[in-house]
């Protein structure tokens, strides 16, 4: 495997990166078609961006292989944008009003997982957005993306929120502590999917 470059993403590859999102984190089941799957992935993209203190991604040969984002505490947004928080403001009122029910069940168990955590520790941040080419996976990318952010927020407590619908046993095998889980139902078209919804934490 060629030689992997970690650095800060260059705006050029937002748009890799949400299509790796699509199939990493499995975003396909939270839209009934592709209009609204293009949607909710940039929105989703968009989201986690604008939040961003850390924003490093993996290059092989200049081509983008894998990003990780992280939002810690005292630190400054990268990439701010009137755009993004546009895009972000129209999305979630349309999830709101369509998907109402849904949402407000993911957003509930997150922030009663959090709200628990929370009681017993202080988080100095998390990681919310964590996808490698599903082209290249399993070649290490993103063990390498991790090393990277514990080298840069040594001894910071980071947590993180994942489900039954992305490959959340990455983060078991690599030294992640599961603090929560619940089960909730994600109503997709006029069906359901059951989902498990995890909160996991690590000292980097």
């Amino acid at each position: 495997m060629n030689d992997i470059v970690i650095k800060q993403i260059e705006k050029r590859d937002f748009n890799s990166a949400r299509k790796f999102a699509i199939e990493g984190m499995h975003l396909s089941r939270y839209a009934s078609t592709r209009f609204e799957l293009y949607f909710y992935s940039k929105y989703f993209w968009y989201l986690e961006i604008s939040r961003a203190t850390k924003a490093l991604a993996a290059y092989m040969d200049d081509t983008l292989v894998g990003v990780i984002l992280a939002d810690m505490n005292g630190e400054k947004k990268i990439f701010k944008s009137w755009w993004y928080k546009l895009w972000i403001k129209v999305v979630s009122f349309i999830i709101k009003l369509s998907y109402k029910e849904s949402h407000d069940a993911y957003t509930i168990a997150n922030s009663e997982m959090l709200d628990n955590f929370k009681k017993q520790n202080t988080p100095d941040g998390e990681i919310c957005f964590f996808a490698v080419d599903p082209e290249i996976k399993g070649k290490g990318v993103g063990t390498l993306l991790l090393n990277e952010l514990a080298e840069q927020e040594k001894d910071k407590l980071v947590y993180l929120f994942t489900d039954t619908g992305s490959t959340y046993q990455f983060y078991l095998h690599r030294g992640f502590t599961k603090e929560a889980e619940r089960d909730i139902e994600m109503g997709i078209g006029k069906g359901t999917v059951p989902l498990t919804c995890y909160l996991f934490s690590k000292r980097l």
